[in-house]
């Protein structure tokens, strides 16, 4: 079971939000809004969906990394570690 699906619509509904502010974001452009007002948008977007991804992760700890470091297969347990530190590189990277 993925970690995400206990809280999956409160997942999809931050997703919805999000895809209405960038549906926002095309307005605006369209509309030749201040540069600077469109990149506060934008940076609202990131924030958002970076707290989505901070959320993912935290449940992908608390279940899947859990589960199978409780498991008695160390491999799939150090598999799902490296995956783990692999998003959170990813994460880490998007967020610069």
């Amino acid at each position: 079971m993925a970690g995400y699906s206990i809280e999956k619509e409160q997942y999809a509904a931050r997703l919805r939000r999000i895809e209405g502010q960038v549906r926002g974001l095309e307005r605006m452009i369209d509309q030749d809004t201040y540069c600077i007002d469109v990149l506060h948008q934008i940076a609202a977007v990131q924030g958002a969906l970076h707290k989505v991804s901070l959320g993912l992760i935290s449940e992908h700890l608390s279940h899947c990394v859990a589960d199978a470091a409780a498991g008695d297969d160390e491999e799939h347990a150090a598999a799902m570690v490296d995956e783990a530190v692999q998003a959170v590189a990813r994460l880490v990277r998007a967020k610069s």
